[in-house]
């Protein structure tokens, strides 16, 4: 279900500082004349598009399901949307990841001491300890950054990211776009998907819809032992998804009657053998790699 929105009353900023008008932008037209005046031209081969509908804003925030005085780390404040949306509900200490320096000044202008600026990349900046992050994706760039945060065992993950790539996160077997994704997503703990953004809420408009997804931390230990085996496991069988895994497993297993022994360990469903691997679920694949003692 979707969080109810929250009536919006109007910009949480919007002072001048010698150097132009500061504020968040809430319309098509205000962007363009904000990223001009900042003297930015988004960069559609690196995903950079601004969102300026303020109620998606607040629907991520709504998301995060805390209470004020939280603290939160946001990725990618860009020019506030998100951020403005995050201090309304009391949310904070704040800390905002944002790459580009005139961003970064323009998030300094306009929110002042109430948030924590840091300059950095998030594909590159420090996660650990985080209470909840939350941010609008680059879309080019989501996965990994999703993989760093999975990793780093944040509870949870709010994002706003490309239709299609949610879908794969949140699909259950059989669905389509189930896969990989999906399974990396059930190993660190749950994904929820809510509401889709039309392209039209950003500016420059992306070629495709987003859409909002919630990641929640698993509790306690993960359900196998080597990440890397398991990852390395499920890529294997996955590569050719198309096959049946009487066909695939044995090669990971290294022989049919290795296959047969780990498959029975795992408490696979009898006919196995016939079915692909998106028809399985991911505790399938846990305990699969379990039974194998490399997961």
């Amino acid at each position: 279900m979707v969080p109810r929105r929250a009536t919006y009353t109007g910009s949480s900023s919007g002072r001048e500082d010698g150097g132009g008008v500061t504020g968040v932008p809430h319309a098509r037209g205000e962007v363009r004349d904000r990223l001009r005046a900042l003297g930015i031209r988004p960069a559609r081969r690196l995903g950079q598009s601004f969102l300026f509908d303020p109620f998606v804003g607040d629907m991520e925030a709504a998301l995060l399901e805390l209470p004020p005085g939280t603290p939160v780390t946001e990725i990618g404040g860009g020019l506030g949307i998100l951020t403005e949306a995050l201090l309304r509900r009391g949310l904070g200490p704040l800390r905002v990841i944002e790459r580009d320096r005139r961003l970064a000044a323009h998030l300094r202008s306009t929110f002042g001491d109430r948030i924590r600026v840091e300059e950095s990349d998030a594909l590159v900046a420090g996660f650990g300890g985080e209470r909840a992050v939350v941010g609008n994706l680059p879309f080019s760039v989501a996965t990994p950054i999703l993989t760093r945060l999975f990793t780093a065992r944040v509870p949870t993950i709010v994002a706003l990211l490309q239709k299609e790539v949610g879908g794969r996160y949140a699909a259950a077997p059989r669905e389509h776009g189930y896969g990989r994704p999906a399974i990396q997503a059930a190993l660190y703990g749950s994904v929820e998907r809510f509401a889709p953004v039309p392209s039209s809420a950003f500016e420059p408009e992306p070629a495709v819809d987003g859409v909002l997804v919630r990641f929640r931390g698993r509790d306690g230990e993960l359900p196998v032992r080597s990440v890397p085996e398991f990852e390395r496991i499920v890529r294997e069988l996955f590569a050719r998804r198309r096959k049946q895994l009487g066909n695939l497993l044995p090669g990971v297993a290294g022989s049919d009657a290795a296959a047969v022994a780990a498959a029975a360990a795992a408490g696979w469903p009898e006919g196995w053998a016939r079915m692909r691997p998106e028809e399985l679920p991911p505790a399938a694949y846990f305990a699969l790699a379990r039974s194998l003692g490399r997961g």
